[in-house]
């Protein structure tokens, strides 16, 4: 018996998901029925487990497209994803407060915002940027100074100073320990305010074009840019560079905390770069079934036969470091986490400041109201995610948390 269910209504392409014993609610799958019935859908789409309501596109979801990209369905993050190193360190060399830990780690590492105010500085930029910032823009400024070519009003974004921050909502930083008691260093963080500017800009653009060209929708969040058009080169060419930003991100932000913990610890260690740092927000051109297509991967993080991943868990639950099965079906594809169950302000509403605290005894991480919408119960039971690929890809390692940061 395969893993996956499909649903199939005339008039548009197949859905095979991925939700053997985890939620799958009505309102997501009305909104993967609309991407369905796109007419540049490439054979099906493929539905995660931790699939959930997005904007214009269900996070959860690989769209393979021909001659077209949705831009919405890549969204506003571009280039989010994971970043995870192996220590050397075990979990008897960890102090048994790490409330210092955490501190330096938030300083080295600007996280969350402040609300713009006249001469206020946002505390989850930069003001000067480091060295090792700069040295790591110093590959992207290039590309950057093109893109603002084209682009005047790049040049007025949060981009370099964005570069080694966290940002807010559901990136963390966190300090894991696996299986053996091997200390891991796990964080989740994206392209920022560039590449939301970047994603923003061009949804904009593709609705307008829908409007001009009289095409009617199901959603107009499925506003798409056909392949072949100047904007469309213009759209590959910014996701690309978001993306390449969205990986020096985590790449600058690891080497941060890294000097957090030998600053704290005092105790010499090697980290080893053990799972691949994976987007799950992005676009990909991928040879599948016969054609070379547009992969949209919303939510989903690829997982080709032998390649590492990361699905992370909520702040209180445990995390997997995967290998790829190479499953053609959902075009190598698997889960990003555990998705969502109930909204962040539904999470606010339902969920007990006690109910949180008992949720994450054991990890040093903020306990406040502010990080509710965050708490374990708003999202899908991490293992019962798991069960559901076990298609798709194989455990390597399971990580559990004992500090968080959030933004």
């Amino acid at each position: 018996m395969s893993n996956f269910e499909v649903m199939h209504n005339q008039g548009q392409v197949p859905v095979k998901s991925w939700t053997r014993g985890v939620s799958f609610d009505e309102n997501a799958r009305q909104q993967v029925n609309n991407m369905a019935s796109m007419p540049f859908i490439h054979k099906w789409i493929a539905v995660m487990p931790d699939v959930h309501l997005g904007k214009g596109a269900t996070i959860g979801s690989v769209i393979p497209t021909i001659g077209a990209i949705i831009p919405a369905a890549v969204g506003v993050d571009l280039g989010c994803g994971m970043m995870a190193a192996k220590t050397t360190l075990n979990a008897s060399q960890l102090p048994d407060s790490l409330v210092a830990l955490r501190s330096e780690i938030e300083k080295k590492v600007p996280h969350g915002s402040t609300p713009k105010m006249r001469g206020g500085r946002d505390k989850g930029a930069w003001l000067n940027a480091p060295d090792d910032v700069t040295a790591g823009w110093a590959h992207l400024n290039d590309g950057f100074e093109k893109l603002c070519a084209k682009h005047p009003f790049l040049k007025n974004t949060n981009n370099m100073n964005h570069l080694g921050t966290l940002g807010t909502g559901n990136h963390f930083i966190e300090i894991c320990l696996d299986e053996t008691n091997a200390v891991w260093v796990m964080l989740h963080s994206g392209s920022r305010g560039v590449g939301n500017r970047i994603g923003t800009h061009f949804i904009e653009q593709a609705k307008k074009d829908m409007a001009r060209w009289f095409i009617h929708l199901p959603d107009k969040d499925l506003a798409y840019i056909p392949e072949g058009s100047e904007k469309f080169r213009d759209y590959v060419e910014a996701v690309a560079w978001a993306q390449d930003f969205a990986r020096t991100n985590r790449e600058v932000m690891m080497a941060r905390t890294l000097q957090a913990m030998r600053d704290i610890l005092q105790v010499p260690f090697e980290a080893h770069v053990e799972a691949v740092n994976c987007h799950h927000n992005y676009i990909s051109r991928e040879h599948h079934y016969g054609e070379d297509v547009w992969v949209t991967r919303k939510g989903a993080v690829s997982a080709r036969k032998g390649e590492m991943g990361i699905i992370p868990g909520s702040m209180g639950a445990k995390s997997f470091i995967v290998r790829g099965l190479g499953n053609d079906e959902s075009f190598c594809s698997c889960s990003h986490g555990a998705g969502r169950v109930m909204s962040r302000t539904e999470a606010k509403r339902r969920v007990s400041m006690s109910e949180h605290l008992q949720a994450t005894a054991g990890v040093e991480c903020r306990k406040d109201e502010d990080v509710i919408d965050e708490t374990p119960s708003a999202y899908k039971p991490i293992e019962k995610v798991m069960e559901a690929q076990a298609d798709l890809v194989e455990i390597v390692h399971t990580l559990k948390q004992v500090l968080c940061v959030k933004g």
